[in-house]
């Protein structure tokens, strides 16, 4: 007697993760919707994932005066993880239901409604079908969309990313018609700080593309998409061997290297500091002071950056542009906090 046949599994399809990067009101939702549309006409799965639906509002809040990234940064990563965690279990998932496991750092009904056309019946039955996510999103670092070339290789996913550039009084422009504009002063911190994708330095971002997106889209930006999308499609990440003990070694030199220069870089400013100081006849006694204090929050940055380095860089060494992060490191950061600190010696204050 033959057995009853079980649930009926799908077989695992073709899938995609598109990152699109950019400034805020560069124009990533409106392409995401024109792509989504034109997959839907060659009968593909396709959803976009919008992090500024599915991250809850105060994970973008920080605790400190002004605008600092460096603080954002490090706040969204636990959220940023959380959606790609989200987006790993729907494609491993073959029977295309996925549970979330960290609803309390995403937006749980946000997430239903992006992948609720992926799940439609007639969607479930068609074996085979390329599975697309649009993952929609600033990405201004690097590190931010290595997670998801990260995810692609572990999963054995097409990975793509396409870069929109606009110029910044456009996307300010933009920004101050949409219903919820973000601060200004945000988007031009980000401009400043934007790494878009380099293929001829990082080889994981071959797969990229650049539209210029001053002006709406044409019907030539999106085959350009589209055949960039096709491309991944069909070429999908292999998982790699991972030497645990290589890259923790690795890693280790990369964070000695780096600290090792943004120390000197440190010192440095804070002689220039101490020479400004001394112009704006600081008194010795307050100039004694001074200095133990610039050394103090020099030992306190370079702590927490070994730690950062330590914890949070996805690279193996040769992957690091070390001068690159020294510069951005202390230059967003502890050249803030000695300008603080100077300032209140030469203004006279506590």
């Amino acid at each position: 007697m033959a057995e009853a046949a079980g649930p009926r599994r799908l077989v695992r399809a073709p899938a995609c993760l598109c990152v699109l990067c950019g400034l805020p009101a560069a124009g990533k939702s409106t392409l995401a919707r024109r792509i989504v549309g034109t997959a839907a006409e060659l009968g593909w799965r396709a959803a976009v994932v919008p992090y500024d639906d599915l991250i809850p509002e105060q994970a973008f809040h920080t605790e400190v005066d002004g605008v600092k990234l460096q603080d954002m940064h490090t706040n969204w990563k636990s959220h940023r993880q959380a959606v790609l965690r989200s987006i790993g279990q729907f494609v491993e998932r073959s029977e295309g239901v996925t549970t979330l496991q960290s609803s309390s750092l995403i937006n749980s009904a946000a997430w239903e409604q992006c992948t609720e056309a992926m799940l439609q019946p007639e969607m479930l039955m068609s074996d085979g079908t390329p599975l697309l996510f649009l993952l929609d999103d600033n990405f201004f670092y690097p590190s931010m969309r290595y997670e998801v070339y990260q995810l692609a290789r572990k999963c054995s996913l097409g990975f793509c990313q396409v870069y929109l550039q606009c110029d910044l009084e456009s996307c300010i422009s933009r920004n101050h018609s949409r219903s919820k504009p973000i601060p200004t002063e945000v988007i031009r911190e980000m401009e400043k700080r934007l790494e878009s994708p380099n293929p001829q330095k990082n080889l994981w971002e071959m797969q990229s593309i650049s539209l210029n997106t001053s002006d709406s889209s044409s019907k030539c930006d999106i085959r350009k998409v589209m055949e960039l999308i096709c491309s991944s499609l069909n070429n999908p990440l292999s998982p790699v061997e991972e030497n645990t003990e290589q890259q923790e070694a690795d890693r280790l030199t990369c964070a000695t290297s780096v600290v090792h220069q943004a120390d000197r870089a440190c010192r440095r400013l804070i002689s220039e500091a101490m020479k400004t100081a001394r112009d704006n006849h600081v008194p010795s006694e307050r100039m004694r002071l001074l200095a133990a204090q610039l050394n103090e929050s020099k030992a306190t940055f370079l702590h927490n950056l070994r730690k950062q380095l330590l914890q949070e860089v996805p690279f193996i060494q040769e992957d690091v542009d070390v001068e690159r992060v020294v510069e951005r490191a202390v230059g967003s950061i502890f050249d803030d906090q000695k300008e603080d600190i100077l300032s209140r010696f030469i203004n006279h204050s506590d």
